[in-house]
């Protein structure tokens, strides 16, 4: 056993670790949730979803979405040594849209604004671009 063969498998402990501790992280956020919305719906206003409950619960639901997608990435990169950039600009999109869902837009710097913006149309014209082109089709 040489030098490069131990590097590998150290390499695949670390990616199972990664991985393990990654559900972990992804299970305690699905409970996190489900006690999120236990409370806005049974306990502060019974049956009555508030503006900022309901964007807590939908922010904190892409956040979960976002995991579980990080931990899929993670899984196919270990299965098949390859990185799916469709799946990364899919994470990314998601991540950015997340945060104008939360984002208040009475307090938002314009400037932060047009960047956003900027990163949303470069983000979706590159994934259109990778549809197109039949690139990271699974």
């Amino acid at each position: 056993m040489d030098l490069t063969d131990i590097l590998k498998k150290y390499e695949k402990i670390v990616y199972l670790i990664l991985i393990a501790l990654f559900a972990i992280i992804v299970a305690f956020s699905i409970g996190e949730l489900a006690y999120i919305l236990y409370v806005a719906l049974f306990v502060n206003t019974p049956f009555l979803l508030q503006n900022h409950e309901l964007l807590d619960i939908f922010g904190y639901f892409l956040l979960v979405l976002i995991g579980v997608e990080l931990l899929a990435t993670i899984s196919a990169y270990i299965n098949e040594k390859v990185i799916h950039v469709e799946i990364v600009i899919e994470i990314a999109i998601i991540a950015v849209a997340r945060g104008v869902i939360l984002l208040d837009a009475a307090t938002a710097n314009p400037l932060n604004m047009f960047g956003t913006a900027a990163i949303i149309f470069v983000l979706c014209s590159g994934y259109y671009l990778l549809k197109k082109g039949g690139i990271g089709n699974h």
